[in-house]
């Protein structure tokens, strides 16, 4: 693998990422604080998916960038960035529910932060329809956190980020095929439950 700071880009990294890991590397550590601006909304974003609460989210994105800044050397850009510093971030989530066995909260808290939101990039003129917008998306997120959390991660990373299988796999630790059968599973108990909250 590519040493860092060498001027050739690993081919999974993006080059202004690699840049600015490069110069981190080298001592200009604000170099980080640009990663940061970069990619934390997105990260906490993801997270809150994933785990169903945002101060949950918080804290582990908190923790994921302190452990990418401190490990950041043994980055050697076989996956993209991002895919990293989730996969840093998961790692993260798992450890704070071993230390403090808290139950998963509700995705109240990221209706109210409107971390998980999508926004409405195609206003109609139908003053009733950002009412119904809004009711579906309640609907999608009560349904997503109903899933067990294998199934929400894997149909998080692949629907709300657009990641690829392999991606996903390296970050959840399995097989491209078992990350396939849980995301056909994850959308199958999705609609399900959709359909469900849609006939109540």
């Amino acid at each position: 693998m590519l040493d860092a700071g060498r001027g050739a880009v690993p081919k999974n990294v993006k080059a202004e990422d690699q840049a600015l890991i490069d110069e981190c590397l080298e001592g200009r550590a604000d170099a980080f604080g640009e990663l940061v601006v970069r990619y934390q909304d997105r990260l906490y974003n993801t997270l809150v998916g994933v785990l169903g609460s945002s101060h949950d989210a918080r804290d582990v994105a908190q923790d994921a960038f302190v452990h990418a800044f401190r490990k950041l050397d043994t980055f050697q850009g076989r996956s993209a960035f991002y895919s990293w510093l989730f996969r840093i971030a998961m790692n993260a989530a798992i450890s704070r529910k071993r230390k403090t066995k808290r139950i998963r909260g509700s995705l109240d808290a990221a209706r109210e932060d409107k971390g998980f939101e999508v926004e409405d990039e195609h206003r109609d003129v139908r003053p009733e329809q950002p009412l119904e917008l809004d009711e579906q998306r309640q609907q999608v997120r009560h349904a997503l956190e109903q899933l067990s959390e294998e199934y929400r991660t894997v149909l998080v990373l692949k629907e709300i980020e657009g990641m690829k299988y392999e991606e996903i796999a390296e970050i959840v630790g399995c097989p491209i095929g078992t990350v396939r059968s849980r995301i056909h599973r994850a959308r199958g108990e999705l609609r399900e439950k959709l359909r469900l909250l849609m006939t109540e």
